[in-house]
């Protein structure tokens, strides 16, 4: 199945503009489609993605300023030291962190702006306690298995890399009880309706068909 990732914004799911926008946040064990998620969720009107900072070197099909800004270390330690992180982590000896001013400046303008962050900065943005609505979403794949195609298939060396994430797969899934909603991604374009359709359900008020049980037997499996 082919999906539509171009530019053009989808206007069939709009959000009020003229008040404060949502924070929306989706973490994942690496591999997991939360970037691609992210990008699918960009392309509708009035959304925007927080662009990070990372001390990591740019995969191929990467661009500078676009999808992260690519800085080395003593940038990052600089502008940890200056407190303009919103939130900041290291992982797999990378950090990336989000700078506060830029999404502030987002949500007064009334936009709806996508964090593609781990754990460790979901928990910063959630303790920062903001003045703005925040929906966090923590997605999984549906089976070890399919990760570590997924993981074997991109960009990288050699399968050790893919071993390395798998081991740590084991520790991130168990931060899932910490989040709004909980996504499996067994489907690209059925995990990103489920999304959009619990973002309106929170932002409306209204009814959510969303089951924890199933999802806490989900992550039983997933880690036995």
């Amino acid at each position: 199945m082919q999906l539509n990732l171009s530019k053009e914004k989808q206007t069939n799911f709009l959000m009020p503009s003229e008040n404060d926008g949502v924070m929306i946040v989706l973490s994942s064990p690496s591999g997991a489609g939360k970037t691609t998620l992210v990008k699918m969720l960009s392309n509708m009107d009035n959304f925007e993605i927080s662009i990070s900072h990372t001390t990591r070197q740019p995969r191929p099909s990467e661009i500078s300023d676009k999808d992260y800004f690519f800085v080395n270390e003593n940038e990052f330690k600089r502008l940890i030291n200056n407190e303009e992180f919103l939130e900041y982590a290291k992982v797999f000896n990378n950090f990336y962190g989000t700078t506060r001013t830029p999404v502030i400046d987002k949500l007064n303008k009334g936009k709806n702006v996508l964090f593609d962050i781990d754990w460790q900065g979901a928990d910063q943005i959630k303790n920062k306690k903001l003045d703005y609505k925040l929906i966090t979403f923590f997605i999984l794949p549906p089976s070890k298995e399919v990760l570590f195609e997924r993981l074997s298939n991109r960009d990288m060396k050699d399968k050790l890399i893919a071993e390395e994430r798998m081991k740590q797969f084991g520790r991130d899934v168990l931060h899932w009880i910490n989040y709004d909603y909980v996504v499996i991604n067994d489907d690209l374009q059925g995990c990103y309706s489920r999304i959009i359709n619990l973002i309106k359900a929170e932002v409306s008020d209204g009814s959510k068909d969303y089951d924890v049980e199933f999802i806490r037997n989900h992550v039983e499996k997933l880690t036995t």
